[in-house]
């Protein structure tokens, strides 16, 4: 073993290794007999491509670059894609994110996609999402998302049904509106196995999903429209996430005319957590969350299988994927190394397709067998790109946090095969803030952590009150208190880190994105804790981003993290790092993306200008902003430079 100063040690984890690895398969997907999921190709300028696995096992990208298999609603988008298998072969729907237009692709029969919706001259155009494919209507069914002016919030949201003919390619005349725009948003209607019922979730401003959605049931008349829409459970004070269809136990066939909700399946935090429930019945009440922040349109944390059974990703911060019998409230988890599953399920007969990752693997697409309970990797199989044993090991901790409140966090020490730090020296350690803020930091392998941490400096990433994972209690801790809980929780963990002699306490420092840049952002004007920090397209502007200067989905999150700007205007202005970065004395570096519509750069040039004009002596920074990228970076070329950096 060699002897070396933490920080210095060689690593063969390069920025380009870990860009190359950036992203996971997500959308998963049935197309006859086939899996279909969506994939990142971070060296192609950050497109995502769709890729098929045959009955034969092989695999395939289906659309060559330009295509770009992404939704822009709610700018975080949704399930961008379908697909089905018609008379003449495979049909595939997708939205493209260049244009957000809808195509219709047919992979065997050659030749390329064609257009099914207009562009529109007017603000952000046109965009869809959740597309399901009704081949027996000859229509799609979506959310459309459709701009009437030229500002963020100068936009409504439908359900609708586009014409898989074309005849809607260039006329907007043709597609067919199947609700009103009497509610700010809504998800992708779902459809009972008998197609008489259509569910979706909706909501309005100020609330976020997290905090109060309903469910509304309609009827689906003769001639493919809603009726009698009515809400059937929900409220402002229940978060629902997730609504669909199940047969009772043994696929009895659905009772002619049965009661409004019946047979409805959704995930409900009327308890506390997100817990499963079918015609308002709880089906395993626990302590856990079998749900989670409808942050993209159509995230299913549970699917239901034509046996009755229902697949469920469940856990308390981690995540397993089990099958529950809703007869019993038994729950039987899949075998398997992995820790963490994403939000995306699909079942065809007894299989179930998941996307999943652990602390040795980067997400992979598996399947479940429901009826052996075996699950196996299908796609995307993890490949050591470079030696297991680089790879950091993680440690699940809870620390004490201010008025001995519990924080959850994952630790991460510096670890390296043949290298050790000298006896008397303590690692330097980085506090990792994700964004959200109400979100959560999955436990799985990710090679820029590991880029730190085989470099001998410590990776700490907290899930600071208002995360997810851990019930509603513990995610309203952040109500109103943005800037103060998340700060308060990050420090607790880097302190007590130094306090158990973990850490070197004179070299901790903060790294964060979107919610977690304004986390780390307001921790370096406000707290004399870490010795330096990366923020990385943040909110800085609070009244900024709460009178114009966001998306229409977040425009009012501020009312619940901070309170209602014309009730207490004075906290926006304590608060935003944007009004003190003269505070800042130690060095920092700012990334940003030029495309940024969420968190826009203008932010960070108003914060650097007040930095530079009343700073009282010269703080060392480095401001790298990025064309081309919006808001998270997904080009190779973007990541390699932001880690170097």
């Amino acid at each position: 073993m060699r002897v070396l100063p933490y920080g210095s040690w060689p690593s063969p984890i390069e920025a380009s290794l870990a860009a190359a690895h950036d992203g996971r398969p997500d959308h998963v997907g049935f197309v006859g007999d086939e899996v279909w999921w969506t994939a990142p190709r971070p060296a192609e300028n950050g497109r995502r491509t769709l890729v098929r696995r045959r009955a034969d096992g092989t695999q395939e990208s289906v659309l060559p670059a330009p295509w770009n298999v992404r939704s822009r609603v709610v700018e975080y988008g949704g399930h961008p894609w379908a697909g089905g298998d018609a008379a003449d072969g495979l049909l595939v729907v997708f939205a493209h994110f260049a244009d957000q237009r809808l195509y219709a692709y047919e992979p065997d029969r050659g030749g390329d996609p064609r257009p099914l919706t207009p562009l529109s001259p007017v603000g952000g155009g046109l965009r869809w999402a959740e597309p399901q494919l009704l081949l027996g209507r000859g229509e799609v069914w979506c959310v459309l998302e459709e701009f009437t002016g030229d500002g963020p919030t100068d936009l409504r949201r439908v359900l609708a049904a586009v014409p898989l003919d074309g005849s809607a390619a260039h006329d907007r005349t043709a597609v067919r509106e199947l609700t009103d725009d009497s509610r700010r948003f809504v998800t992708g209607a779902r459809l009972s196995p008998d197609g008489r019922r259509a569910a979706w979730l909706a909501w309005d401003h100020p609330l976020m999903p997290w905090e109060g959605t309903d469910v509304v049931v309609a009827d689906v008349t003769a001639d493919g429209r809603l009726g009698d829409a009515r809400v059937v459970a929900g409220g402002p004070g229940e978060s629902i996430a997730q609504v669909d269809w199940t047969r009772p136990a043994g696929g009895e066939g659905w009772p002619a005319g049965g009661a409004a909700g019946e047979g409805l399946l959704y995930t409900s935090d009327r308890s506390g957590w997100w817990n499963l429930y079918r015609d308002h019945t709880p089906l395993c009440p626990r302590a856990e969350e079998f749900g989670g922040a409808l942050w993209t349109l159509g995230r299913r944390w549970f699917a239901p299988l034509e046996n009755g059974l229902v697949a469920v990703v469940h856990g308390r911060g981690a995540t397993a994927l089990g099958i529950l019998d809703p007869q019993t409230g038994e729950l039987v988890d899949a075998a398997g190394p992995w820790t963490e599953f994403a939000p995306t399920l699909a079942a065809r007969g007894d299989a179930v397709v998941a996307v999943a990752a652990s602390p040795r693997s980067a997400y992979e697409v598996v399947e479940l067998d429901a009826r052996t309970g075996r699950a196996r990797v299908i796609g995307a199989a993890h490949d050591d790109a470079v030696d297991p044993a680089y790879y950091p090991e993680p440690r699940i901790r809870t620390f004490t946090g201010p008025d001995g409140r519990d924080v959850h966090a994952h630790v991460y020490p510096p670890h390296h095969p043949a290298v050790v730090a000298p006896g008397h020296e303590l690692p330097p350690y980085v506090v990792w803030a994700h964004g959200g803020p109400t979100d959560r930091a999955p436990l799985v392998l990710d090679l820029e952590i590991a880029y730190f941490t085989s470099r001998g400096i410590g990776v700490a990433e907290v899930d600071y009150g208002g995360s997810t994972g851990y019930g509603r209690q513990y995610r309203e801790r952040l109500r109103e208190q943005w800037g103060v809980v998340d700060v308060e929780d990050c420090a607790a963990v880097a302190l007590a880190l130094a306090d158990e002699g973990a850490a070197d306490r004179e070299r901790l420092a903060i790294r964060g994105g979107s919610a977690g840049g304004w986390t780390a952002a307001v921790s370096l004007t406000g707290a004399d804790v870490y010795a330096c920090g990366t923020i990385r397209y943040p909110v800085l502007d609070l009244a900024g981003w709460a009178t114009g200067e966001t998306h229409d989905f977040e425009s009012r999150y501020p009312d619940s993290l901070v309170g209602p700007l014309a009730e207490v205007p004075a906290r926006y202005a304590e608060r935003s790092p944007v009004e003190h970065a003269e505070r800042i004395t130690v060095p920092f570096l700012l990334l940003q993306g030029l495309d940024d519509v969420i968190c826009p750069p203008g932010q960070c040039e108003r914060f650097l200008d007040r930095l530079t004009r009343l700073a009282g002596r010269p703080v060392p920074h480095a401001y790298l902003a990025f064309e081309g990228e919006g808001h998270g970076f997904r080009r190779a070329s973007t990541t390699v430079r932001a880690l170097e950096a």
